[in-house]
């Protein structure tokens, strides 16, 4: 049985490396009788693969596209060349939907022999695609890893550094990965905090597999995707200012749901919030989502705060005084 599944394989691999085969040929290149080659044309058959035949003098064998994809026989170097296709593809988003390159980065790193790994991190660490602007530099290792445990539900460990210099080791549920503003963020249940976390892949560290499955809490596509973009967002900002807002920080939180991140307690009636822009335009619509009625101050500094004012001043005389119809 194993001399037949070699020969197997190895017929599979002439007829996906050339359009047509002369049965004579085929049977010399596997040192078989072409009885042989026809019967194993037949198992490839019942495995899926759809193999044509024509008779005659030029008849012969070919591989056709059928109307699933079969699974398909690689070498090393073509494993490796599309082992470094992914990896840079998910890190460099030169393609659209990353959850489907990911996928397929998962599958190809599971498999990949030690030495074929290494050849594909080596090549791709030495490969820089022109025209695409680079974001945060991402271990393409660490990525494989991360879409596996999302893939298999797989709970992790690692050690995660905050942008404050901070750093916290964590343990995780990892649901989804996604890059978003030139970086790559991995949504994950944290269970010591007990609510969803979203790490930048960047910051991550010592990434320890625990090999403990578990069963995905419910989200909907749209909590990910707000929960990525407000990841991304929480940056530093060229403009930061605090608002100080007399409402308590559990009704805040529920005013603001996810938005409410760095949100903390000034005192019992009263909470802190950070907001911040590319200049006083952006601080101003970050406060335009106080909840009406509550009153706020903020430490926004100058000049900001003169051009804010002024900018304001007008609008209210532009409403006071409106055009004539």
């Amino acid at each position: 049985m194993a001399d037949t599944t070699e020969r197997i394989l190895a017929l599979l691999n002439l007829l996906q490396t050339h359009r047509h085969w002369a049965g004579r040929e085929l049977a010399d290149r596997l040192a078989v009788t072409e009885r042989t080659v026809r019967r194993d044309i037949d198992r490839l058959r019942g495995l899926g693969y759809r193999v044509t035949s024509a008779p005659g003098v030029e008849g012969g064998y070919r591989l056709a596209p059928g109307n699933a994809l079969p699974p398909l026989l690689l070498n090393d170097d073509e494993a490796v060349a599309i082992g470094i296709g992914l990896r840079l593809a998910a890190t460099q988003r030169l393609v659209d939907g990353p959850h489907t390159t990911l996928s397929a980065l998962a599958k190809i790193e599971q498999v990949l022999p030690p030495t074929l790994r290494t050849r594909v991190n080596a090549l791709a660490a030495a490969i820089r695609p022109t025209g695409v602007h680079r974001g945060s530099v991402v271990s393409g290792p660490v990525l494989g890893e991360l879409a596996l445990a999302c893939r298999d539900h797989e709970r992790l460990r690692f050690s995660y550094t905050s942008a404050g210099g901070e750093t916290s080791e964590r343990r995780v549920e990892p649901y989804a990965l996604a890059p978003a503003d030139r970086h790559w963020y991995l949504l994950c249940w944290d269970r010591d905090r007990d609510d969803w976390r979203t790490f930048r892949v960047d910051r991550l560290s010592a990434v320890e597999h625990t090999h403990m499955r578990f069963e995905p809490r419910e989200i909907s596509a749209a909590e990910v995707d707000e929960l990525i973009f407000i990841a991304s967002q929480w940056v530093r900002k060229p403009l930061e200012a605090d608002v100080v807002m007399d409402m308590p920080l559990a009704q805040m939180k529920e005013w603001f749901g996810n938005w409410a991140q760095g949100a903390v307690v000034e005192d019992e009636s009263r909470t802190r919030w950070p907001v911040g822009g590319s200049d006083f335009r952006e601080t101003m619509y970050g406060m335009s989502w106080v909840p009406p009625g509550v009153t706020y101050t903020t430490d926004l500094p100058e000049p900001a705060r003169s051009e804010l004012r002024e900018v304001l001043e007008r609008m209210l005389r532009a409403l006071d005084a409106p055009p004539p119809s």
